[in-house]
């Protein structure tokens, strides 16, 4: 079948990848069931398939996939969800909660994805996929490289996240004019946030990231009860758990 450009469609044919990928899962065990975004023609679907999960399901929004689907892999005839993720209420899918997500994930929606999954964190155990590798790099990266960022923060608040290993564009068919990189997500122990107000302070410093903390909240108009110590440094200086801290304190 031909890719479709609008839904940012390239075959995986690398079988490397996809046993790295599987030998991820294997490795999980803190999910109750596993959803894949994406499947495609099945490329990875078919290895999934052997590990047995009970719970598994397939999201899939191009229609000719959705036929080509239940006679490739009878066992999920009734298990291939005919929607977009992005816009799927993901308390009403059919499975038992928490939710490990999986797949080759199209680019030109990856950080939504990754920000669905942030705002519906108490549903997903984890997430184990492919993004482009300059979005997964952000995903992943430390404070005080030029990497981190708004995605960096919001992300690992609530996620511990691992960068697995690169992707060349030779894996895929078409090849994608970018690299790209296997990364995972494990949700770490709730705490209590006001995740507005995280979103909101993470935002404002970061759309000022050359700017000190202190010229930032000037320009929010915010008040606040920040240790001058803070107040002096650019946000990607700020580690991850301090965002958190910090983002609690203004009003």
């Amino acid at each position: 079948m031909k890719t479709k450009k609008s839904l940012g469609q390239h075959f995986l044919i690398d079988e490397t990848v996809n046993h790295r990928i599987i030998d991820k899962i294997k490795e999980d065990t803190k999910y109750a069931s596993v959803v894949e975004v994406g499947p495609g023609m099945g490329a990875l679907t078919k290895h999934i398939l052997s590990l047995d999960i009970k719970d598994y399901y397939l999201i899939e929004l191009d229609d000719r996939f959705v036929q080509f689907l239940p006679k490739q892999f009878p066992s999920l005839k009734n298990n291939i969800i005919h929607d977009d993720f992005l816009k799927v209420d993901i308390n009403t899918l059919p499975m038992e909660k928490p939710i490990l997500l999986v797949g080759n994930f199209p680019y030109n929606i990856s950080t939504q994805i990754v920000f669905k999954i942030i705002e519906n964190r108490e549903l997903f155990s984890g997430m184990i996929g492919m993004f482009q590798k300059e979005v997964a790099k952000r995903i992943c990266a430390p404070n005080k490289s030029k990497d981190f960022g708004l995605l960096s923060v919001l992300t690992q608040v609530f996620f511990e996240t691992t960068y697995l290993f690169d992707v060349l564009p030779i894996a895929f068919n078409p090849p994608p004019k970018v690299d790209s990189g296997v990364m995972m997500m494990h949700r770490k122990e709730a705490i209590d946030v006001d995740y507005k107000k995280l979103l909101k302070f993470t935002k404002a410093v970061f759309n000022q990231r050359r700017k000190t903390l202190k010229n930032s909240l000037k320009m929010l108009n915010a008040t606040h009860d920040i240790d001058e110590k803070y107040l002096q440094l650019r946000p990607e200086q700020l580690r991850v758990e301090e965002f958190l801290e910090l983002s609690q304190r203004i009003s």
